[in-house]
């Protein structure tokens, strides 16, 4: 259960960094090819990946709730450095 309410935790995380980077309007984001539905396609992706997650640890596949954090970290270290114009 703590695996399970940890991935869904991290996925809100990963939402609201998603957000903020598409909310940043970052030089980088316009030469990327266009924002299919302003961005909505990339979300749709971002919760995707959570529902998957979701289902593999409610599943007793308790391991990918620590697959799901690399990811989160991987996304939280690419906004941070999006939103602080590290890149």
């Amino acid at each position: 259960m703590a695996a399970l309410l940890l991935t869904f935790l991290l996925g809100i995380g990963n939402f609201a960094l998603h957000k903020a980077v598409l909310e940043s309007r970052h030089p980088l984001l316009s030469r990327m090819p266009s924002l299919v539905l302003g961005g909505r396609a990339s979300l749709l992706a971002e919760f995707i990946v959570l529902l998957g997650a979701l289902l593999l640890v409610g599943n007793g596949y308790s391991g990918w709730s620590l697959a799901y954090l690399g990811y989160t970290g991987f996304n939280a270290l690419a906004a941070w450095l999006i939103l602080t114009r590290r890149i």
